[in-house]
């Protein structure tokens, strides 16, 4: 498995605690967007989907802090060469 790259697009799959609508698509970078409602945490967000480097991912985790909805975990899922290819822990 490559190291993951600064400079070059990367698929992610990050969850939040609470809900971001839809429409907030643009402003993620395109990256699909699905809430889960679940009993006894609540609804959870899932953005899912490619980010240009890894500025772009820091933008769109600035976003969520902004928007104050708790992080619950970030996981890289490979490249555009490696799709799926693991966590962000297996990575390091």
């Amino acid at each position: 498995m490559d190291m993951l790259k600064l400079h070059l697009p990367a698929q992610y799959r990050i969850q939040l605690q609470g809900r971001l609508d839809p429409d907030w698509a643009y402003a993620v970078g395109g990256m699909e967007i699905e809430v889960n409602e679940h009993a006894r945490a609540g609804p959870v967000t899932i953005l899912q989907g490619e980010v240009a480097d890894q500025a772009a991912l820091a933008g769109v985790l600035n976003l969520v802090y902004t928007l104050r909805l708790p992080l619950i975990s970030v996981e890289w899922l490979g490249d555009q060469d490696e799709p799926l290819a693991g966590s962000l822990v297996d990575a390091l």
